[in-house]
């Protein structure tokens, strides 16, 4: 999964001291875009901004997080810090499809649009409107004026693998045209106020899928920067009858599939599909 970067090691504590070196990580986010410059050798992918190359300041950079002894920086959004030269805004999206880019550098791109976005929706207070400025000591934001401090919000949501266990098959689904890649994943969904994880997968699945479900298992957790999200992963089983009602407002496909129908996703970065490939290999070896 994206997380997954041994040796290589994202440190995500906070250091208000830290300053920028040469060759450093320089991440320009714009929503979901980020500054990117498409290279062919020796094999297509994208470079990222370093301290030092032509038209990067170190001027207003903010600590993000370091991977291994190098730090990663964000430029500000606001004011006259475009992206260098040679440099263009691609969609986090182009650089996992069609990038080529390896594991840790997507870690560090989806990290980085995580706490981008937190930065970007948290300028001013929300108690008394005035200008936030950074924490000394922690990663949080604190008004000047009425000592307000916000953390980093993180999105509760869970991926579910409904499994048919009398007939040997799990539900496939792809999000609604235009919302996603058109690429096969699993029930997804975020936890509402008031909602056991548990019972969000009760919920989620019988709203996508108009089915019922038992046997909630926990299989594993990941981080996924560019929806501010902290996922975790459940196995379940269908209950009663098995025929699929999907809502065509999320969805765009839902199926009932067999090991020899899940071709898996282009990459192994997601929990999605390590758990749909992980249940078709486990049938396979049988």
């Amino acid at each position: 999964m994206i997380q997954d970067i041994a040796p290589h090691r994202l440190a995500n504590q906070y250091r208000p001291d830290a300053v920028p070196v040469q060759g450093e990580w320089v991440l320009y986010v714009r929503g979901q875009d980020v500054a990117a410059k498409r290279v062919d050798e020796p094999t297509p992918s994208f470079e990222l901004p370093r301290v030092g190359d032509e038209g990067v300041s170190s001027e207003g950079l903010t600590y993000l997080f370091s991977l291994d002894d190098a730090s990663v920086w964000l430029a500000p959004e606001e004011g006259a810090a475009q992206p260098p030269v040679g440099f263009e805004l691609v969609h986090n999206r182009v650089l996992r499809m069609e990038g080529r880019v390896d594991r840790e550098r997507m870690y560090v791109v989806y990290t980085a649009v995580h706490l981008a976005a937190w930065y970007a929706r948290n300028r001013f207070c929300g108690a008394c409107g005035q200008r936030m400025g950074h924490h000394q000591s922690l990663r949080a934001l604190r008004c000047p004026a009425c000592g307000n401090v916000v953390f980093p919000r993180l999105n509760p949501a869970v991926i579910v693998c409904v499994r048919d266990p009398e007939r040997d098959k799990i539900v496939l689904t792809r999000y609604a045209a235009g919302r996603y890649a058109p690429i096969d994943a699993l029930v997804a969904g975020f936890v509402e106020i008031g909602e056991t994880i548990e019972d969000c997968v009760r919920r989620e699945v019988r709203e996508e899928l108009g089915l019922e479900v038992d046997n909630i298992t926990y299989y594993k957790s990941q981080p996924w920067g560019v929806a501010g999200d902290i996922l975790s992963g459940y196995w379940c089983d269908v209950v009663g009858d098995p025929t699929l009602h999907m809502d065509a407002s999320e969805l765009g496909r839902a199926v009932w599939a067999g090991p020899d129908e899940i071709p898996g996703q282009p990459d192994d970065l997601s929990l999605t599909n390590e758990m749909m490939c992980l249940w078709r290999d486990a049938h396979f070896r049988r």
